[in-house]
């Protein structure tokens, strides 16, 4: 053990309110843990553990022999993990902070300093855990998780196909949208079995293609070259075993799913009242919609922008019980959606959303993107919020208004009712006039509007005249 003298003895006048706390420092090799004074019969208050896994059971029996209750550690890389899920089977409280918010400890930093500082400000309750789902959501999403990585690889190996074909001068991927879509794998595949007519390549395109034949055919004259078809059949081979990993992982996330308790009476989802929406590329090959209404007792596909795989991922980061969140502004404050509020002397110096790598939020954005041409209230709103802040801070409002909706569904069930884009303007239209009337009597005027009868909702406010 690494020992060093305690320099620091804390503040003077807090109260101790966790009396039995302990600190560990985590690191990849060994953990460093630190008990209150006098809790070691041996004297020592710190003690470094290897990492190993006896190491970990050594790290329990210590704090259990030093009548240690609750554990404060520090979430470092995925270190944490494995002595985490220990700790939390032996019965202890354990709190994981970010490394962020413990980062300053008075004097030279060290391993033993970090421990000590840690148990010192868990002892008088200043710290506080991360949120962590139970132990079913913790597997959901670390399938989700695995499958996104899947996914992500998959795609590498996409764009190794494209430059294979492009070496060839193969233009396949200007006529086609998706080169392992139906067309494109299906000639890709030709190419590789020994096929090198053009024409006859290009009458395997799928009917929904948009392209024709004949230009299907232009873009498939080049240099079949051996090297470049080396590198093309070593891409579409990973890329069909990613795939089956895929599957792999799909089948383990179904039979997890149905390994939770039903919330709906009835376990089929409600049609909703708009046409469904259009899977993703990369979605679960199974009735993930039905199982996940089945989990969580409403149809969140419901809302616009959000299909079963969105909701997925949502739930697999953030569980189905949102008692963790006092409010929902608790909530979208931890996704990092809502604004910020850095003030000095009264005056709002910044209100930019503070950067943040939550992957429910995330996953929210990116079906915010979708909601461009939507002719829903959501899709409305998207479009005032891009014209008056711009694209990348709509798509941030628009994926704060899905977080509050999900948030406020799954707490309080019920069923979302869209209103659409027409009443939604015109709701808009209401409070601009509202606005403007109130503004033209703060300054002695009265508004008179010029239009006979309302004109169709827009965006725009109809003519108005100001009286004095």
């Amino acid at each position: 053990m690494k020992g060093e003298k305690r320099g620091w003895t804390g503040p003077g006048g807090l109260r101790t309110i966790h009396p039995h706390a302990a600190g560990i420092d985590v690191g990849a090799s060994s953990h460093f843990v630190a008990v209150p004074p006098g809790s070691d019969a041996e004297g020592q208050d710190v003690r470094e553990f290897e990492a190993f896994t006896c190491g970990l059971r050594s790290i329990a029996q210590w704090l259990r022999g030093c009548g240690a209750t609750t554990v404060a550690m520090e979430s470092t890389g995925v270190y944490w993990i494995p002595l985490f899920e220990l700790l939390e089977a032996e019965g202890f409280e354990v709190l994981l902070v970010d490394a962020r918010h413990v980062k300053n400890v008075p004097g030279r930093k060290s391993d033993v300093r970090d421990c000590q500082w840690l148990q010192e400000l868990h002892s008088y309750g200043l710290l506080s855990g991360a949120f962590r789902p139970k132990e079913q959501v913790c597997v959901l999403r670390s399938y989700l998780r695995q499958r996104g990585m899947l996914v992500q690889h998959a795609s590498e190996h996409i764009q190794h196909m494209q430059k294979a074909l492009t070496q060839m001068n193969v233009k396949l991927q200007h006529v086609v949208s998706d080169l392992s879509g139906v067309t494109g794998l299906k000639i890709i595949r030709a190419i590789l079995g020994g096929e090198r007519d053009a024409q006859t390549l290009a009458q395997m395109r799928d009917s929904r293609c948009k392209h024709t034949v004949a230009e299907i055919a232009k873009s498939l004259e080049g240099s079949y070259r051996t090297e470049h078809l080396f590198a093309l059949q070593q891409a579409v081979d990973l890329y069909d075993m990613y795939q089956r990993k895929i599957a792999e992982c799909d089948v383990q996330l179904e039979a997890h799913l149905k390994s939770f308790d039903s919330r709906a009476e009835d376990t089929a989802p409600s049609q909703p009242a708009s046409p469904p929406h259009k899977a993703q590329g990369n979605a679960p090959r199974f009735d993930l919609r039905g199982e996940l209404c089945r989990v969580l007792g409403v149809d969140l596909t419901e809302v616009d922008g959000v299909d079963a795989y969105t909701v997925a991922k949502v739930i697999g980061e953030i569980g189905t019980d949102m008692s963790a969140w006092p409010t929902v502004k608790h909530f979208t404050s931890w996704l990092g959606l809502c604004p910020g509020n850095k003030i000095s002397g009264g005056r709002v110096l910044s209100s930019r959303t503070k950067p943040c790598a939550n992957k429910a939020a995330t996953a929210l954005r990116i079906a915010a993107q979708t909601l461009y041409r939507s002719q829903s209230a959501l899709g409305a709103f998207l479009r005032r919020m891009k014209m008056r802040l711009g694209p990348q801070a709509a798509i941030t409002a628009a994926a704060h208004k899905l977080a509050r909706i999900i948030y406020s569904l799954l707490a309080n069930g019920g069923k979302y009712q869209d209103r659409g884009a027409a009443e939604y303007e015109a709701r808009y239209r209401e409070r601009v006039v509202k606005n403007l009337e109130r503004r033209a009597k703060q300054l002695g005027y009265k508004l008179v509007s010029l239009a006979s009868e309302l004109a169709p909702a827009t965006t725009a406010v109809s003519p108005v005249a100001v009286e004095g």
